[in-house]
């Protein structure tokens, strides 16, 4: 018979125990990795400081002067305004006037009043020229290769150069849910057959869509010139300082140079120059046998990683020996890295970027410097874990010709990479742990980047450069880094130039042993998560000094602890667990959540940033049962939203499914990318 998940509902948050198997493997209730003595926040706090509010900050004075913003539309809201205040007259920010879609449970895609919707892909459909029709009983590893892969998540979309009507979809296939993929899956007996197929389900997938004129429309095009998968068993070059280090080689490559697949990735970002980002993220959870390691050394650097025990969940260490730990030891390091993609060019080889670090990655957003240098923010998704930002040392060379083509190319593998640490402005006896505002009426502070390395130098006392960039996490510790909860997406405004941070949770936050509130995590058992906004000193993104307050506090607006920007809360529709953002025309920042622990579906929301909406939530849409809404695009006429894992909640299977979605009773769930668009043709919230 086969191994089902029993009924268990004692995980964090809203994600059912089927999700925390498969997704990251049951990483939240495992030893968090990280157990270094590192400062929190409130720690850091000596007492009242004279007051350094963000927007004050000279950094935004220079975003509001680039960007024409009014002044006030950034000052810090009144005390009454914080703690719910009058009612707001006058319509919702532009690009937010649509009817918010009221919190439910449905299984389908709900979307407002006066929208349409329609399926752009999904899972096993069709990609590459001669890939068959998905058949879900007769799945097999060259089809897979062929077809849309599984657990679509991050999004990017960019125009096909002399194709009117089209557009290039970049999507990440996270993790693949085998009790919802394989009739009659035995989870302690998988086939071979099933792991290959998991392999080729894994990666990327680049496929063209065909626009309909007049609606919001999309319909993907098979075997077009671009489209492309990339999997598990893709061949990947390393670059960056890192590359052919000894900590990279294997047997089967003893160059470490040379990488087979890329797995778990979750966000990405577009570079300046058109190529494609994404993170892997919980790559832990696929390698087998890390507590059967004796060196004392190799086995903390694996455990601040979350490789330990014995069998894998998938248990692809029966089929390839480089899924074990205890025969390929560096496998492990060759995983966990930011990847980069041309999608223009499908012969082209993707390279994992040494530079950035190695850890969870859960995005990789760019901005240039003041003086046109590349920067990357990125966050590693884990309790009590770090928040990065990378820094090139070379200047992007603009136009599309070969030569600025081959240097572009480089510039992600030079310059320096830095970790953040947080202060408070408050003493630590105003963050008590409810969610309180604290006397200055906000949660706010400054903060500094601290430079781990730069190039084949270490500014890491006992680690050398490649031991930083392969341990990353472990080089964080040593510099007194600065936990937070989750970070997890991170989104540069394209106005003002400030970033936004989605925390997702932590229910471990102020437990005994864990991590105390502070002024950036500040509430107890942090269930909803928050939302942070850094701003770069003088607004350049080179600098080592920032300033930063929390713009969310998410949850239900009638709980006191919530904080919704100084916006009335009666007036906000509830969220909870933030995790990938994006932006629309009109600086509106849009959050999609992953967790709801308020007792309803996911969904998509809009924010107003600036002016006198700002912090005005409106929900867009919800996802169906068990499914998380991933990969938000917000174009001028329409939002594009991946579906993640529909139907993954706790006793699901193939045989008992606990969705019909998309195609209704009788087929097998399919993660897929929905199009949503105003039936009048008009712009999106307009």
């Amino acid at each position: 018979m086969p191994k089902l998940l029993p009924l268990i509902s004692s995980h964090p948050g809203g994600r059912s125990a089927l999700t925390c198997r498969y997704r990251c493997g049951d990483a939240c209730l495992h030893e968090t990795p990280n157990t270094s003595g590192n400062a929190y926040v409130g720690d850091l706090i000596a007492g009242a400081v004279s007051r350094r509010s963000l927007l004050r900050a000279s950094a935004v004075v220079t975003v509001a002067a680039a960007t024409g913003t009014a002044a006030a539309a950034g000052q810090a809201p009144p005390a009454a305004a914080a703690s719910g205040g009058a009612a707001k007259a006058g319509k919702p920010a532009r690009g937010l006037r649509f009817s918010p879609v009221a919190p439910n449970t449905k299984d389908a895609v709900v979307v407002p009043e006066g929208h349409d919707q329609n399926l752009v892909i999904r899972w096993g459909d069709p990609i590459l020229r001669g890939a068959p029709a998905f058949d879900p009983d007769n799945q097999s590893a060259k089809a897979q290769a062929g077809q849309f892969g599984y657990n679509n998540d991050y999004m990017a979309v960019l125009d096909v150069p002399g194709e009117r009507d089209r557009q290039l979809l970049v999507v990440n296939h996270e993790y693949t849910d085998e009790v919802l993929m394989f009739a009659g899956y035995d989870a302690d007996n998988p086939t071979r057959g099933q792991a290959e197929i998991g392999w080729a389900a894994h990666g990327l997938s680049v496929v063209v869509a065909e626009e309909h004129r007049g609606v919001g429309k999309l319909t993907a095009v098979p075997g077009h010139r671009l489209n492309r998968r990339i999997t598990g068993t893709t061949p990947f070059e390393v670059t960056g300082p890192a590359a052919g280090s000894k900590l990279l080689r294997t047997s089967a490559d003893p160059s470490g140079k040379r990488v087979l697949g890329t797995l778990n990735n979750c966000g990405g970002g577009i570079t300046p120059w058109g190529t494609v980002l994404s993170g892997e993220e919980n790559v832990n959870q696929y390698f087998a046998h890390g507590g059967s390691v004796t060196d004392p050394t190799a086995a903390a650097r694996l455990k601040r990683y979350g490789i330990t025990g014995g069998a894998s969940e998938r248990k692809w260490e029966r089929f390839d020996d480089r899924f074990d730990v205890a025969k390929e030891p560096n496998e492990p390091n060759r995983f966990g890295w930011v990847i980069e993609v041309d999608p223009f060019d499908p012969e082209s080889t993707p390279r994992k970027l040494t530079a950035l670090g190695r850890f969870k990655h859960e995005a990789a957003e760019p901005r240039l410097t003041t003086d046109g240098r590349p920067v990357l923010y990125m966050g590693d998704d884990e309790k009590f874990d770090y928040f990065y930002k990378f820094v090139s040392s070379k200047r992007m060379m603009k136009g599309g010709s070969r030569t600025a083509r081959e240097h572009n190319r480089t510039l992600l593998d030079e310059g320096t990479l830095y970790v953040a640490k947080f202060t408070g402005d408050s003493p630590a006896s105003q963050i008590d742990g409810s969610g309180k505002l604290p006397h200055d009426g906000e949660f706010d502070g400054s903060g500094e980047w601290i430079p781990l390395a730069t190039g084949d130098t270490s500014h890491v006392e006992g680690m050398t450069a490649e031991e930083v960039y392969v341990f990353t996490r472990l080089a964080a510790d040593k510099v007194g880094a600065t936990k937070m909860d989750r970070p997890e997406d991170v989104e540069p405004s394209p106005r003002t130039g400030r970033v936004y941070i989605a925390l997702t949770n932590n229910t471990d936050r102020g437990k005994d042993g864990k991590a105390p509130v502070d002024e950036a995590n500040p509430r107890q058992g942090n269930k909803h998560g928050q939302i942070l906004e850094l701003a770069e000193r003088r607004n350049n993104p080179g600098s080592t000094r920032f300033n930063w307050r929390l713009f969310l506090v998410c949850g239900d607006p009638e709980d006191p602890s919530t904080y919704f920007g100084g916006f009335p809360k009666d007036q906000v529709s509830p969220i909870s667990c933030p995790d990938n953002l994006t932006f629309d025309a009109f600086g509106n920042l849009w959050i999609s959540t992953d967790g709801n622990a308020l007792g309803n579906h996911d969904g998509l929301f809009g924010v107003a940033t600036a002016g006198g909406r700002r912090g005005e939530v409106r929900q867009f849409l919800t996802v169906p049962n068990g499914a998380e809404t991933c990969g938000p695009i917000v174009q001028d006429r329409r939002v594009l939203v991946a579906v993640q894992h529909p139907g993954e909640l706790d006793g699901a299977s193939v045989e008992k499914p606990a969705s019909t979605w998309p195609e209704g009773p009788g087929t097998l769930v399919r993660p897929a990318v929905v199009s949503v668009w105003r039936r009048d043709g008009g712009d999106i919230g307009a």
